[in-house]
C-alpha cells in the first residue's frame, strides 16, 4: 500500500505541483535572487504525505481515532507525560485546559491568574471566557517574559496560577517560579506552544506545571496543518480534559476502544442517570458542558511521523538560532539570550533594537530583501481594542515598547544552510548602507 501511495503521490507532484509548500527545499536548491526565505513552515517529508493519505484509505475512523491515540500515546512517552489529549489547534489546547484546571482545582469566578501582558491573545483569551480575572506583570529587556521579580507584589488571596508562556520558546527563571508557586500554594501552568522541548536543567518546562499546552499550527515545531495538545500527570484532570474536549461526555473511550460491546470500563450500559432506573449508554452521559474540539484523526497520522523527526527539528533550530546571532553584528541590535540553566527549543530568534528607527529600518530592508519577519506577536495587548477593558497599558511600560523595538526572525528546518549565509549576506549589505 505505502508503495502504491508513494508513486501516487510522485506522480501528483510532477504532474500539478500540488505539494510544492509542503515541505522545505532541498539543501542547496535556494535560489538567492527569487526565493522567499518563509520564518517557518512544515518540515515534511512524502512519509507524512503517506501517512495522510494512508489513513484516509485504511483508516477505522475519520474523526478522531486510533491514529490521534497513538500519536497522544507516543508524545506523552516522548514527553513524560501520563496522560494527552489531541484537539483541533493550540488555542482550543489553552482553552480547554484552562476549563478543565478551573474545574479540577475548584476555582470560582473571579480567582486570579498571573501571567505577561505581552504576546499571543490565546493565553489571555481563556481566562476571560472562563470568568477567572487576568493579572498582569510587566516584562524584563533580558529575555522578554515576565519579570519574575515583579510576581510576589501581584499576589493575593484569590491568586490560583501563574500562566507561563516562554517568549519564542525561551523560559523564565524557573527556579524563582517554582520557590513562589511552593510559598504561595499556587500553581504553575504552562502555554507550551512555542515552547515544545525546552527544558529547565533536566526537565521539560512541562515537568515543572500541573498541565501544558501545545501547538501543531504550521509555524510550530512540528505540524498537523492544524492541531493541539492538552498533558498531564494527573488523572482525575485528565478525565476532565478528555471530557471537555468531546461535547463534556463522561465516556472515555477512544478509537478501537469504541468497538468493545461494553467498552473499557466494561459498563457501558447500565444505570447511569441519578434518578432513572432505565439502561442508558454511558457514551450518551455529559458530565461536563464541554466543546467540540476534536483533529481529523490523518492529523494524528501526520503527527506519529512528525514525532520521529522532533530530534533533528530541534537540533537544526537550536544551530539556526545560533548562526542567526550574526545580528548582533548590527549596531544597536541585540539578540534574545538562554539562561545558563535553559536548554531553549527555539520558536524564532528574538530582535531587540535600541530604537524604534532602527527596528523599522531594519525590518524593510530584510523584507524587501525577501526575508521574513514577524513582530513579537501583538505585543502589550492591553493596547489592542478587545483588551483595553482588563488593564491599562501604560502601566507595563516595558510590554509597550515592544511593539516598536522587538521582531523576529525563523530558525526552523526550512531555513537551510544556503538561506542562513544569504542573511549573512544581507546583514552585512545592511551594515554597508549604514
Amino acid at each position: 500500500m505505502k508503495q502504491e501511495i508513494k508513486k501516487f503521490i510522485t506522480n501528483l507532484e510532477e504532474d500539478h505541483k500540488i505539494f510544492r509548500y509542503l515541505h522545505s527545499k532541498p539543501e542547496g536548491k535556494f535560489d538567492p535572487s527569487n526565493d522567499t526565505i518563509f520564518y517557518a513552515g512544515p518540515y515534511w517529508d512524502e512519509h507524512e504525505k503517506i501517512a495522510l493519505i494512508e489513513s484516509i484509505l485504511i483508516g477505522d475512523w475519520l474523526s478522531s481515532g486510533s491514529y490521534v491515540k497513538k500519536f497522544e500515546d507516543e508524545f506523552s512517552k516522548m514527553f513524560e507525560f501520563r496522560y494527552s489529549v489531541m484537539v483541533n489547534s493550540g488555542s482550543s489546547a489553552n482553552l480547554v485546559m484552562i476549563n478543565a484546571l478551573k474545574i479540577y482545582n475548584k476555582w470560582e469566578d473571579g480567582d486570579e491568574i498571573i501571567l505577561s501582558p505581552s504576546g499571543f491573545p490565546t493565553t489571555l483569551t481563556p481566562l476571560i471566557q472562563s470568568n477567572l480575572t487576568p493579572i498582569f506583570v510587566d516584562i524584563n529587556w533580558e529575555d522578554l517574559n515576565f519579570d519574575v521579580d515583579k510576581i510576589e507584589g501581584k499576589i493575593t488571596d484569590k491568586t490560583k496560577a501563574i500562566f507561563i508562556s516562554p517568549v519564542l520558546g525561551n523560559p523564565p527563571d524557573m527556579d524563582a517560579l517554582i520557590r513562589i508557586s511552593l510559598k504561595y500554594d499556587i500553581e504553575l501552568i504552562l502555554d507550551n506552544c512555542d515552547s515544545l522541548g525546552s527544558k529547565w536543567g533536566d526537565k521539560y518546562l512541562s515537568e515543572y506545571c500541573i498541565s501544558s499546552s501545545c501547538s501543531f499550527y504550521p509555524s510550530h515545531h512540528i505540524t498537523t496543518g492544524e492541531g493541539g495538545m492538552v498533558s498531564t500527570n494527573r488523572t482525575r484532570l485528565y478525565k476532565i480534559i478528555k471530557s471537555l474536549s468531546s461535547w463534556g461526555r463522561a465516556c472515555t473511550c477512544v478509537g478501537s476502544d469504541n468497538l468493545l460491546s461494553d467498552g473499557i470500563c466494561g459498563k457501558r450500559f447500565g444505570k447511569w442517570l441519578n434518578g432513572y432506573e432505565g439502561i442508558v449508554d454511558h457514551k450518551y452521559i455529559f458530565s461536563q458542558i464541554g466543546y467540540n474540539v476534536k483533529p481529523m484523526d490523518f492529523q494524528g497520522a501526520i503527527g506519529i511521523e512528525q514525532l520521529k523527526k522532533f530530534e533533528t527539528i530541534f537540533w537544526h533550530r537550536v544551530f539556526n538560532k545560533w548562526f542567526l546571532e550574526r545580528f548582533e553584528q548590527i549596531k544597536g541590535v541585540r539578540v534574545l539570550k538562554e539562561r545558563e540553566e535553559a536548554t531553549t527549543s527555539w520558536f524564532g530568534v528574538g530582535i531587540v533594537c535600541d530604537t524604534k528607527e532602527l527596528k523599522d529600518k531594519l525590518v524593510a530592508f530584510l523584507e524587501k530583501n525577501r526575508i521574513q519577519t514577524r513582530n513579537y506577536f501583538g505585543g502589550n495587548l492591553l493596547m489592542h481594542p478587545a483588551f483595553k477593558d482588563y488593564g491599562n497599558a501604560s502601566d507595563y511600560p516595558i510590554a509597550s515598547q515592544v511593539i516598536e523595538k522587538v521582531f523576529f526572525v525563523g530558525c526552523s528546518p526550512v531555513v537551510t544552510f544556503e538561506m542562513l549565509k544569504y542573511i549573512e549576506n544581507v546583514i552585512n549589505k545592511f551594515n554597508k548602507s549604514g
